[in-house]
């Protein structure tokens, strides 16, 4: 096979191909290092399972302050994650951008390289 045929199947079919399963790779990993579908899954969970027992059906005052204590507890884990899920879904967007821009910069590099020769050629002969 010519060389020259091996090198333009390298730069645009072998490596773009790599990129994306590097891609695809780094955007599983923020999903699963964010525990995006856990959090999601769990939103008004109990803060770290922190939770009070409720009394007996007539001991109003402990009742009262296990239900706030417990409502407490999930509004603080409902925050908590919500702020979690934004962070990992900002880093996930950020992967995204940086994942497009590189696959495309390296598509785009070979004819990059062709237009700035010819472009240094012109600037040393005019």
């Amino acid at each position: 096979m010519n060389i020259l045929l091996q090198v333009l199947i390298w730069q645009f079919f072998d490596v773009p191909r790599t990129i994306l399963k590097a891609w695809q790779n780094f955007l599983l990993f923020n999903l699963n290092y964010f525990s995006l579908p856990i959090l999601l899954r769990t939103f008004f969970s109990h803060w770290r399972r922190h939770r009070s027992l409720y009394g007996k059906p007539f001991e109003l005052w402990k009742n009262l302050e296990a239900f706030v204590f417990n409502m407490m507890s999930r509004v603080v884990g409902a925050i908590l994650r919500a702020v979690f899920i934004v962070v990992g879904l900002l880093v996930e967007i950020f992967i995204i951008l940086l994942g497009a821009i590189i696959f495309l910069g390296w598509l785009i590099l070979p004819f990059l390289l062709v237009f700035f020769f010819i472009f240094g050629l012109k600037l040393l002969l005019f």
